[in-house]
């Protein structure tokens, strides 16, 4: 259901940003560092989503990666302690074990 509203506000976003590109058809001057020149607004604003949109996303991307690589480590981690807690457990366990073996006899 959350990926459906996002999904949703995704699409509204866009027509938003659609519309009021469509409406700003002007030219206009863009600077960069080495000169400039005349772009259509509808250009520059689709240009800026779209850039915006990639960035967003690579850093998510980076995100998950990095959350996916400390998932894998902690759950090794985990099964180390696991394995660790069996062990001592079983240890409990024969030494519980061998004092009511004495306290029996």
């Amino acid at each position: 259901m959350k990926f459906q509203w996002a999904l949703l506000f995704g699409f509204l976003f866009a027509l938003i940003v659609a519309v009021f590109a469509v409406i700003n058809v002007d030219d206009v001057t863009v600077n960069y560092l080495f000169g400039e020149s005349q772009w259509p607004l509808i250009l520059v604003i689709l240009s800026s989503v779209l850039m915006g949109g990639l960035i967003v996303g690579s850093v998510g991307i980076v995100r998950m990666y990095s959350l996916q690589r400390k998932v894998k480590s902690l759950n090794k981690e985990n099964e180390k302690l696991k394995a660790e807690h069996g062990n001592s457990e079983d240890s409990r366990k024969e030494e519980a074990e061998k004092e009511l073996d004495r306290d029996i006899h």
